[in-house]
Formats: structure tokens, C-alpha cells, sequence
């Protein structure tokens, strides 16, 4: 069974995800790898056969999504192109991680394609919404990279089709102990934001991992250092709570690790917005910005309670079932024509 499977770049979730869905799939047939995004950070140990333009978001450094340069980075006319440059008939299966230009594809080539994303999860209404939804935004999240199935992925089972957080095995391999830091990763803000407010809590270490640090430095009690997964692991293992946006799988990995957590949603990002809900019911701090809520982070450094998963998902067991249905015998019309009488 030959499959096509499509990762988002932006974001380090996605490709964490994939770091551990990929080799089990390779268990079981021949994986091709997209990956799409032209604001990638982080690499994959697999060899890509194919690298797109994608779409990417560009955040404004001050803690929020910048739409309009977010419009002006997309090129439809090369979308369109990198769509029709994938040769699909190779293909019997389309797995995508909330990537639109594999999704796409398959969807015209008539290919049977799955999503297995965070993203994924909120195909179904039971998921947690903010109090004020966006009509548009939710169409987005349903349509940006559609797919005749979906394994979704969440903090909970919310529902049947969703799984709990699939944590990468470098996070279950950490032996977390609590110090006197607290690991911030914050993308949308820019690093010397970040350090003017959290220089206000000398009481405490801070160190900020920002793809706007070039190199590393320290102001004071603040250490900005570059994107770096060898140096993010070692500081988060001994953090005594994490600091960062309302990513789905940095949030997950701090609470697994049992690290006490403060989430601030990417402004004018309407998925972080639902996954903030999320966070919320369970307990955890969830603020709106940084700015002005001295007050508001000082009560949660003298939080003691902690939040943890109830449960983790095992990528093994995924890939089984997924395999269990697309059987590697079949062949492509076969697999077509169950997928069309579900």
C-alpha cells in the first residue's frame, strides 16, 4: 500500500505528531512525506519527497495573528499549482495533518484520504467552543483541508472519532523535576516583548524560546534563547511551570509532565480560542495577553495546583485500527468504493 502523508509545517505540533505516527505507518506500507509551510522551524528525521509553499500564518509579535499579511503571504495561483503537481495515482491513501495542499489534492484526484490533526477535532460539535464563535472561522476549520475521514485528537475523548494527546516519546523519556524556572514559548510575541514583561518577576528564572532569537542572551533574570530542541527539552524537564499560547501539544506536554500552565490564545486565532475553552473547563489559567496582568501572573506563579491528562493516546494501537480498516491487500478501488459506502 503506497500512502501520502501531508504535515503542516507551521507550528512544531504537527510535525511532533508526525515524528511518531511515521514510523509505525512505515510498519505497514510505503510512506511518502509533504510537508507545507513556508514558516517551517523545525525538521523531520524522514527524507521529504515533497516541499510546498502551503499555507502559513504570520503573527504580528505582539501576541496575535496578522491577517492582512497573512492574505498578502498567500499565493492562490501557486496553491493551485503545487495541487496539481502531485502525482495521486501513485497513491492508495492521503493522510494529512491538517495540510490543504495533500487534502486538496486528493479530493479532487478522487483519492480516499484521512486527517489524523488536532484540527480534526472540531469536526465534531461536542469539542469546546468559545463563548462567541466565528461563523467564518469555523468554516475555515471544516474546509481548509478536507478529508473523507478523520481521527481528530483533543485533550479529552469529546467525542467517538477523537483521541487523547499523542505525546512524542523524547516528552514520556523526561524525568520532570521543579525548579526554579518557568519555560516560555510564546511564537505570536516577539522575545524582547516577552522579556520587558517577565523581567517584572525577578523572584523567578525565565527562559523564552523564540524563532526571533538569533543567538543566546540574558537580561537579568530572563534568558532568550533560540528555537532549539535539545535545549527546549532539558528546560521544560526542569521547569516548575510553562508559560505559552494555547497550542494543543504544548499544552498537552506540559500537562502530562505535570508542570503547572498558563495559556495565552493567539489573538484573531480562532482554533486557539476553542482549545483555551478547553483548558479552562479543566482548571487551567488562561489570560487574553500579558499586558497589564502583572497581578494576574503573579497569582498563578503561587499556584500550587496541578492539571493533568487523564490520558495519552498510543500511536501503535492508531495506526493498527487505521490499517484494520485500509487493509495494505486491497487495492485502490477496492479501498475506494468502502470508503464510498460508508
Amino acid at each position: 500500500m503506497n500512502i501520502l502523508y501531508g504535515i503542516q509545517g507551521t507550528g512544531h505540533g504537527h510535525i511532533s505528531r508526525a515524528r511518531e505516527l511515521l514510523p509505525e505507518l512505515c510498519k505497514h506500507a510505503a510512506v511518502d512525506v509533504l510537508i507545507s509551510g513556508y514558516a517551517c522551524q523545525l525538521e523531520l528525521e524522514n527524507d521529504i519527497t515533497y516541499r510546498k509553499r502551503g499555507i502559513s500564518l504570520k503573527y504580528d509579535n505582539n501576541g496575535g495573528v496578522a491577517i492582512l499579511e497573512t492574505l498578502r503571504q498567500f499565493k492562490p495561483i501557486r496553491f493551485i499549482s503545487d495541487i496539481q503537481s502531485i502525482p495521486l495515482e501513485k497513491y492508495d491513501l492521503v493522510i494529512s495533518d491538517y495540510e490543504p495542499v495533500s487534502s486538496w489534492a486528493a479530493r479532487i484526484a478522487g483519492v480516499p484520504s484521512i486527517s489524523m490533526s488536532h484540527q480534526a477535532a472540531f469536526i465534531s460539535q461536542q469539542t469546546p467552543r468559545p463563548a462567541r464563535q466565528s461563523i467564518i472561522a469555523e468554516q475555515l476549520l471544516q474546509r481548509f483541508a478536507p478529508t473523507d475521514e478523520v481521527i481528530g485528537f483533543h485533550f479529552k475523548r469529546y467525542d467517538h472519532s477523537i483521541e487523547p494527546p499523542l505525546i512524542r516519546e523524547e516528552i514520556q523519556e523526561l524525568n520532570p523535576v521543579n525548579e526554579n524556572h518557568i519555560t516560555v514559548y510564546m511564537p505570536a510575541y516577539h522575545p524582547m516583548a516577552l522579556a520587558r514583561i517577565l523581567q517584572k518577576f525577578p523572584q523567578i528564572d525565565w527562559h523564552i524560546f523564540s524563532s526571533g532569537c538569533c543567538k543566546p542572551q540574558q537580561l537579568s533574570n530572563v534568558w532568550l534563547r533560540p528555537v532549539s530542541h535539545k535545549k527546549f527539552l532539558e528546560s521544560v524537564e526542569l521547569c516548575s511551570g510553562v508559560m505559552t499560547s494555547a497550542g494543543f501539544e504544548m499544552c498537552s506536554e506540559a500537562m502530562f509532565l505535570g508542570k503547572k500552565l498558563l495559556a495565552v490564545p493567539i489573538r484573531n486565532q480562532y482554533e486557539q480560542l476553542c482549545n483555551a475553552a478547553a483548558l479552562e473547563q479543566m482548571g487551567i489559567t488562561i489570560l487574553t495577553s500579558l499586558e497589564g496582568q502583572e497581578h494576574a501572573i503573579w497569582n498563578w506563579l503561587k499556584q500550587k495546583a496541578i492539571i493533568s491528562l487523564k490520558e495519552i493516546a498510543d500511536p501503535a494501537r492508531i495506526v493498527t485500527d487505521l490499517f484494520n480498516k485500509h487493509r495494505p491487500a486491497q487495492s485502490k478501488d477496492i479501498v475506494r468504493q468502502s470508503l464510498a459506502g460508508r
